[in-house]
């Protein structure tokens, strides 16, 4: 196989880590904001840039180029590599080099909120940057070489940093909570580098085996979703892969189900944790939180139901079935989930559920909530409706008697889908308050097209026209380009995003479609060839927007390029899907 397993990568889009850990190094310091220098970055308590890891020269900064690949990063001065750094485990960094280099707190400022304090530990000699930011301590052990220290003990405005120097030196630097036993190193420099190196290869094999020349993105996809993977920790109980490790770094209660898909074929364990990572948190009324990360769970709103449609999915790419416990705990907060839209978001009188905001949607503002932000909306229908027939067959597999209820539920949501939200002209959403109707302009208004396969024929086909004038030569775009809404870099209101994308081609297949389908999912993937795996992406020029390591894009391109290797040598589900 000539793809290379060990991908390469700049740290200013993509940041430096290793699965399961919640430290980083980037110079991503902030939403939308890059600093000049790499940062050792903690998102234990939100994202925070903790400490600078620069190159010096007598004492001041000198410019660096920053390399990085999926085992260890290194700094080079006038060519010349000075420094390197791997991650020993999920909680320390090893950092080598030689000549000057200085550790320095990332805040000038030491206030009750801000910044770290300086100090060295009588214990045993390190020195330990205390941040107010984290809620964290960073121990760093001098393992060889010669150490500078300034500002120790230090408070308010000043310099706190320590400056590593000699012709060799290393030092092991530790997220800590409050104490914990000296630090020791048991391999080498170099040894950890392999062993990483290692890691990220099994994990690269396990989850992608299939790639080939054909799929040449797949190494770096696989990169970024083992990066932005987690341990358990506070609020998240479960080994989980975070949006991303900038700024977005939280697990969203649908994100997570195209990042279980990618890693289904070849570590389902981990990929049901993932799926069900957010149902640890669902509140009494049986909603999903918005939102989960290490210290706070976000109830402000929820997500689509599209977790039927997922697990459907999910169980088609696992390599192994699914326990019947498994099963049934699944089928208990997935019927949770669904009565919550049936029973708390479906008002007296109405047919159909709604959402409050579009933020509830996942389309935050999508301009089909220009007009009302309360909306009856096509695609919620739609998704309520295949979850519905999900947990029928279910309740069947694990003979619970409720199937017939199930089926007759969704079976009355398609009934008032079509009649209350679609006319000769297409799909629209409806305020219940107001009864004023949406503009028609976004693709959101298009997602039925997920249950077409139990939608009548000249629906889906009004639906495949309709989502063929959102095509641009790199996928569906997420707003009419020649509306007068649309903006290039208008998050959901034309840019490409992996979700949406997915889910059209999901439907285009589901409703027969295949050649269309094949179109999409072949531009998206020329996209995250051409482009990486961005937040979005521009839908006319296909340059990456916003966040520029999210996981989902890399999960939904792991899944499309699968996919489409199992269509070509006619084997496996999608082939099936397919035909």
């Amino acid at each position: 196989m000539s793809v290379p397993s060990l991908p390469s990568f700049d740290v200013r889009e993509i940041p430096f880590s290793r699965r399961g850990s919640w430290l980083d190094l980037s110079p991503v310091v902030g939403l939308h904001r890059h600093a000049d220098d790499v940062h050792l970055v903690s998102h234990v308590n939100g994202m925070h840039a903790v400490l600078r890891l620069v190159p010096t020269r007598g004492g001041k900064r000198v410019d660096a180029v920053v390399r990085a690949d999926a085992s260890w990063v290194t700094w080079h001065v006038d060519g010349e590599a000075v420094a390197a750094a791997v991650f020993e485990s999920d909680e320390a960094v090893r950092i080598a080099g030689g000549g000057d280099f200085t550790i320095e707190d990332a805040v000038a400022e030491l206030t009750p909120f801000t910044g770290s304090y300086l100090y060295q530990d009588p214990l045993d000699g390190s020195h330990v940057f205390t941040s107010y930011e984290t809620g964290r301590r960073y121990r760093v052990t001098v393992l060889t070489g010669r150490l500078a220290v300034t500002g120790a003990e230090a408070l308010g405005h000043g310099i706190r940093s320590l400056t590593l120097s000699g012709e060799e030196w290393e030092v092991a630097i530790e997220e800590i909570t409050s104490a914990a036993p000296s630090y020791v190193p048991r391999e080498a420099f170099g040894e950890v580098r392999d062993r990483v190196a290692g890691e990220f290869t099994e994990y690269l094999d396990a989850i992608a085996a299939w790639r080939t020349d054909e799929t040449p993105a797949v190494a770096l996809a696989a990169y970024v979703l083992w990066s932005a993977t987690v341990a358990p920790a506070g609020f998240v109980h479960r080994e989980s892969v975070l949006m991303s490790k900038h700024w977005m770094d939280k697990v969203w209660s649908w994100d997570h189900t195209f990042n279980a898909l990618a890693l289904a074929p070849g570590l389902p364990d981990s990929a049901l944790d993932q799926f069900l990572a957010p149902f640890d948190h669902q509140d009494a009324a049986g909603a999903m939180p918005d939102s989960i990360t290490h210290s706070e769970v976000l109830y402000n709103y929820v997500k689509p139901p599209i977790h039927g449609w997922a697990l459907a999915k999910l169980r088609e790419r696992m390599p192994r079935a699914a326990t019947e416990e498994e099963l049934r705990a699944i089928y208990e907060r997935l019927s949770r989930w669904s009565r919550f839209w049936l029973e708390h978001r479906t008002a007296p009188g109405r047919a159909l559920p709604h959402y409050q905001h579009g933020n509830d949607s996942g389309w935050d503002n999508s301009t089909a909530f220009d007009r009302d932000r309360v909306i009856e909306a096509p695609d919620l229908a739609a998704f309520l409706a295949v979850q519905l027939d999900v947990l029928a067959d279910l309740a069947d597999e694990l003979d619970i008697d409720e199937a017939a209820g199930w089926r007759a539920e969704g079976e009355r949501l398609r009934a008032a889908l079509l009649r209350e939200l679609h006319d000769e002209d297409g799909f629209f959403a409806v305020a219940p308050l107001s009864g004023r109707v949406s503009t028609r302009s976004s693709l959101l208004t298009l997602l039925p097209v997920l249950a077409s396969d139990r939608l009548p024929d000249e629906v889906v086909d009004g639906l495949a026209d309709r989502i063929a004038a959102h095509l641009t030569p790199w996928g569906p775009a997420t707003q009419l380009v020649g509306s007068a809404e649309y903006e290039s870099d208008g998050y959901w209101r034309g840019p490409i995003w992996a979700p949406s994308t997915m889910l059209i081609e999901e439907g285009l297949r589901r409703g027969g479609r295949t050649a269309l389908a094949d179109v999409v999912n072949e531009r998206f993937r020329a996209l995250c060839e051409r482009s990486g795996f961005a937040e979005n992406f521009d839908a006319l020029s296909g340059a990456g927007l916003r966040d520029r390591a999210y996981t989902w894009t890399a999960s939904v391109y792991l899944v499309f390029a699968h996919e489409h290797l199992l269509r070509r040598t006619g084997s496996g589900p999608a082939s099936e899907a397919s035909a």
